[in-house]
């Protein structure tokens, strides 16, 4: 009979640490969504969510068992302390106009970035750390591996439940009230109200902001309508325009059309149609069939609903929800014109990388891909609202290298310019031709996708922030009272968190290359890193030993193929097979990489502890993803395999003792749930 209830208080432990553990990664994607749809500060900061929750994650997994019971007696109020601080002072910008984009220096709503970026910081890092908390309870419950794979299973559960809920387009309300419940469950009837009041307060908040008229959410945006004026993420995006309004002589829209007078506009492509201003102008110059590639699905649907001209209705248009750089690459049909509509995403493909959404359009190779795309008399125009003359003479500087001679240049006001590139200099009519202002900065490549950064550099602001992190982290493992000497001997942890982190950062990347930058793509990447280590996990469970030397061989050759694979062939691969190498090339290293990984748990003398190790590497290895600003995103697999390489050197000199040790205190609280 006693071996019975400890098989069922096992059985309950794996399934509330599945829990605690889906909770915490989809609390940690919610925040990314959220808080980044609400302060606009986050969009230089590209993984600064995720760098906290990792920091949190693993200080509460490192805090020892008898220590820091009180945190989960008050689980949600950090939670709810964030939320309700966001909802109160956003940061928005101020100005009505749709002239903003990323790099450039505006007006907000709400406190200043050191006062927002700080707070959200430590904010973050506190929600992960009583959430890992309480999931390194459970964690130290069960046996190593055991743990680990229930673990991963909610991880899983997590990833999957929010990538539901962005193809369903869900509110944020819905978020709040999924993590309030999962967080009541956890909490157990004990701390029923000390947890209903602030999750009361969090859920009311987010309630608030679905309300709102006008709000609605995408897989991308927080997207805000007011008279025709789109607002994403709080920042002014798009402006629905009458007809009569975008024909008008001084328009932008008719560059396209009035600078090409001897290309026939049969058949035009359009890339980031958004609300159908530029499809609404296609066809009132005569296009016989518009393509039109808009990523975001909300986008396209408030124009065939608001719009005046009705675009989307004419039966000449296609429309394409996709990536316009995975279009180019899967579509075989010649235009007249391309058009590369003022795509700025003002987001970012994953908290887990700098890469936005739109970078893989303004790289050379998109251009070339565009050019390949263009009828015998085509022509290439893409305009937006540039800030700086740099970024033309760069925009420009491609398109000459690539058609071979200079494109049309027309400046709108102060900002907006217009570049237009014919296959033949016949095949344009300028008003003005480009020249550059300066020296002219190389082009952004698939490789080093960064359109808007000057040059390869890191910027000192960044380099600011990461130390502030760094600084931060070290100072919160002191306070949180983990014994530095007793994680000395997880070196190895340390440093496989950190390679695994840019492994899978570089797998966002190729995979966003190779088949778009879309939420989906995004999301079955997560969900295909986690199969890849429960894939290790269940191999590792089902074999007695584990040659080390094998796997660390098998381990960088499966680097080595990747480092040595180009980008550009596996691109050039039909469908199947591309994804096939892609697979390969990206979840081979994280298989061995896990199986190391797990046999090192296995053995661990306190698992918990060593995981914890892990989670601050990963950390580390979120900051170092920042030296594909100077390097770009190849060279991070070989700080990768230093970093593994640093890895193997360091379990050859830590202890390994063949049976993990639990922790006494559990063993006898296991024992004593076992005989009720």
């Amino acid at each position: 009979m006693k071996l019975t209830k400890t098989s069922q208080t096992d059985n309950s432990v794996r399934w509330r640490l599945l829990l605690a553990s889906a909770t915490m990664l989809f609390v940690e994607l919610a925040l990314i969504r959220w808080a980044g749809a609400n302060v606009v500060h986050l969009s230089y900061f590209s993984n600064f969510i995720l760098l906290g929750s990792f920091l949190g994650v693993g200080l509460g997994f490192l805090i020892p068992a008898a220590r820091g019971q009180w945190l989960k007696r008050w689980a949600p109020v950090p939670l709810a302390l964030l939320v309700v601080l966001v909802r109160q002072y956003p940061v928005q910008v101020r100005q009505s106009s749709s002239q903003i984009i990323y790099f450039t220096s505006v007006n907000t709503t709400g406190f200043p970035e050191w006062v927002t970026l700080p707070a959200i910081f430590l904010l973050t890092a506190v929600i992960m750390m009583v959430i890992g908390k309480i999931t390194a309870d459970f964690f130290r419950r069960l046996p190593p591996l055991d743990a680990y794979r229930y673990d991963l299973l909610g991880s899983l559960t997590g990833s999957v439940s929010f990538a539901l809920l962005s193809w369903l387009r869900a509110p944020s309300v819905v978020w709040g009230v999924l993590a309030a419940a999962a967080l009541l469950i956890l909490g157990e009837r004990r701390n029923i109200l000390r947890y209903g009041i602030p999750l009361t307060a969090m859920v009311f908040a987010l309630f608030s902001e679905t309300t709102t008229a006008g709000t609605s959410w995408s897989p991308y945006y927080k997207i805000q309508l007011f008279d025709g004026s789109i607002s994403v993420n709080g920042i002014p995006h798009q402006l629905i325009m009458p007809l009569p309004t975008l024909l008008q002589e001084n328009s932008l829209y008719r560059q396209a059309y009035d600078q090409t007078p001897a290309n026939p506009h049969k058949r035009v492509l359009v890339i980031g149609a958004g609300n159908g201003n530029d499809v609404a102008v296609a066809l009132a110059n005569g296009a016989e069939r518009v393509d039109a590639v808009e990523i975001d699905p909300r986008l396209q649907q408030i124009g065939a609903q608001l719009h005046p001209a009705k675009p989307y209705d004419d039966p000449r248009v296609h429309v394409h929800i996709n990536d316009g750089r995975a279009f180019l690459e899967r579509t075989h049909t010649k235009y007249d014109l391309v058009v590369l509509a003022l795509p700025d995403s003002l987001t970012l493909v994953s908290g887990a990388s700098n890469l936005r959404l739109e970078s893989y359009l303004f790289t050379r190779q998109a251009f070339e891909a565009a050019r390949d795309h263009l009828a015998p008399n085509g022509a290439f125009v893409m305009y937006n609202y540039y800030r700086t003359s740099w970024l033309i003479d760069r925009f420009a500087g491609t398109l000459e290298d690539i058609y071979g001679h200079a494109p049309c240049m027309t400046p709108f006001g102060t900002n907006a310019v217009v570049l237009m590139a014919g296959m033949t200099p016949a095949d344009q009519s300028c008003k003005q031709t480009w020249q550059p202002s300066g020296a002219v900065p190389a082009a952004a490549s698939d490789d080093h996708p960064f359109p808007y950064l000057f040059r390869r550099d890191i910027p000192t602001l960044y380099l600011g922030v990461l130390g502030a992190i760094l600084l931060v982290t070290v100072s919160s493992v002191r306070l949180a009272g983990v014994r530095l000497r007793n994680t000395v001997r997880y070196t190895d942890m340390f440093l496989l968190g950190a390679a695994f982190m840019l492994l899978e950062t570089k797998n966002v990347i190729n995979f966003a290359l190779y088949f778009g930058t879309t939420w989906l793509v995004n999301a079955l990447v997560f969900i295909g890193v986690l199969l890849a280590v429960l894939a290790g996990v269940e191999v590792r469970r089902r074999l007695p030993r584990v040659k080390q030397p094998l796997l660390q061989l098998l381990l960088f050759g499966s680097l080595a193929v990747a480092w040595l694979a180009p980008a550009d062939a596996v691109l050039s691969l039909p469908f199947a097979a591309r994804l096939a190498a892609a697979v390969a090339l990206a979840f081979a290293p994280i298989f061995f990489a896990n199986l190391i990984f797990s046999d090192r748990l296995a053995l661990a003398p306190d698992p918990t502890s060593a995981f914890g190790a892990n989670l601050l590497g990963a950390l580390t290895g979120g900051a170092l993803e920042y030296l594909a600003l100077v390097t770009g995103y190849q060279a991070l697999l070989l700080v990768a395999a230093l970093l593994y390489l640093g890895a193997c050197v360091a379990m050859r000199f830590v202890g390994r003792t063949a049976t993990p040790v639990r922790d006494d205190a559990l063993a006898h609280e296991d024992e004593g749930l076992s005989s009720k």
